[in-house]
């Protein structure tokens, strides 16, 4: 199992799928994700339509939980976000900009084989 550290002025995502390229892992689990983000992109779904993406973006403080998966190389996270009023933001994780704390990422990678 890797510990991945993301610091102050790192973007989670590059930071891990550097990493990633760095360590030529392609499939993996993501165990969990703890730290705080400064700024994020998250995305969900539409309650009325699955398929159409609801997109949006904070600018504020934020407490990160998360895990997820590695496939072809590319990090999938779905996260919870803690608020200053203890209200909750879930969803993707396209983007999360480390500030004022960290991130760190537990990942587990695998090997994948055909039957």
């Amino acid at each position: 199992m890797y510990k991945i550290e993301i610091n102050s002025g790192e973007e989670i995502i590059e930071t891990l799928t550097n990493f990633l390229k760095k360590h030529g892992i392609t499939e993996g689990a993501i165990v969990s994700v703890i730290g705080a983000t400064g700024s994020c992109k998250v995305t969900s779904m539409h309650k009325n339509d699955a398929k159409k993406i609801i997109e949006k973006e904070y600018h504020e403080p934020l407490e990160i939980t998360g895990t997820g998966e590695i496939e072809n190389g590319i990090p999938h996270i779905h996260a919870v976000f803690g608020r200053e009023d203890q209200s909750a933001i879930h969803g993707h994780l396209e983007w999360g900009n480390v500030t004022d704390w960290f991130v760190h990422v537990y990942l587990l990678p695998l090997e994948t084989k055909s039957a």
